[in-house]
């Protein structure tokens, strides 16, 4: 079996304030077709259209806190869905009290939309399953910054296992037989023989994961939340020149998110959220790579396929 798509399109890298050639966070991940939107800073929108992504295959919102860099851009992807026809339901996972936020704008523009809005409430205390679907699971991740936030973490199911097809040929199984050596178990063929999986099947590709580590100070309790993930992106607000504006601002320093990527196993890392401060972003991939080699930096427009 072939690896389905499990891509991360950067549509936003800066930290609180956008400049020229950065906006603010916002991502965009392809698992299996399924495509879940990371954040909503403001302009998303015109990213997605900008670097023609699917706008109506989006079902899935997550928010990773109520800081305006990460969701300002929402209200207006809402109501462009509603005007662009939308009618599937669309998912928001977040704090409480934006469905609060979302619906007073709703309330005093008097805006009805025309699909239904679902709201899955995230807390900060502990990592929770909040999505399940046959090929798809995502957890919410405790983070600290001034706020109740949230990191999310994307992970692939495993994948049925690969039968030798032509092995299958010379043997009279059924579908029920067939599905159980996809899962690992032996079979019994139509004459009652056993056909150990061993003999018949090959092992999977590995599943993958993500993990978005939204704004967040450095603690190293986290990498039990994401260990061994194949792509970390970690906020790296300033270098570490700055790192005591990043403790007082609850953020990180690109050395900071290198250290976690070599703490957690990570297999690469991705650097965001950068200060406006800093234009030449070279800086940053220095300070971290010079801990962790595998880095890279989140760049609008790229793409990181696993």
């Amino acid at each position: 079996m072939s690896k389905q798509a499990f891509e991360l399109l950067i549509l936003g890298s800066s930290a609180a304030t956008p400049t020229a050639n950065r906006n603010p966070t916002a991502q965009l991940l392809n698992i299996a077709e399924r495509f879940f939107l990371i954040d909503c800073g403001e302009g998303t929108q015109m990213q997605i259209r900008k670097y023609k992504a699917r706008f109506q295959s989006i079902n899935h919102i997550f928010i990773s806190h109520l800081h305006g860099d990460h969701f300002y851009g929402l209200p207006g992807l809402l109501a462009s869905m509603h005007l662009l026809g939308r009618i599937n339901e669309l998912v928001i996972y977040g704090p409480k009290e934006l469905e609060e936020i979302i619906h007073l704008i709703h309330k005093h523009s008097d805006t009805y939309l025309n699909y239904p809005l679902k709201f899955v409430y995230t807390q900060s205390t502990s990592k929770q399953l909040i999505y399940e679907d046959e090929k798809v699971e995502v957890f919410s991740l405790p983070l600290k910054h001034r706020i109740a936030t949230t990191g999310y973490l994307f992970r692939e199911k495993p994948l049925p296992r690969n039968i030798d097809k032509y092995k299958l040929e010379k043997l009279n199984v059924s579908f029920a037989e067939i599905h159980k050596l996809k899962i690992g178990m032996d079979a019994i063929d139509n004459f009652g023989n056993t056909i150990k999986n061993s003999d018949l099947t090959m092992e999977p590709p590995a599943s993958r994961s993500y993990a978005f580590c939204s704004d967040t100070k450095f603690f190293e309790e986290l990498a039990n939340d994401i260990k061994g993930v194949d792509l970390l992106y970690h906020e790296s607000t300033f270098l570490d020149e700055k790192k005591d504006r990043a403790k007082q601002t609850f953020h990180s320093t690109a050395k900071q998110a290198a250290e976690m990527a070599a703490l957690s196993k990570a297999k690469k890392l991705i650097l965001g959220h950068f200060s406006a401060r800093y234009g030449n972003l070279e800086e940053f991939l220095i300070e971290a790579q010079s801990i962790y080699p595998h880095t890279e930096l989140a760049v609008e427009g790229l793409v990181f396929s696993i």
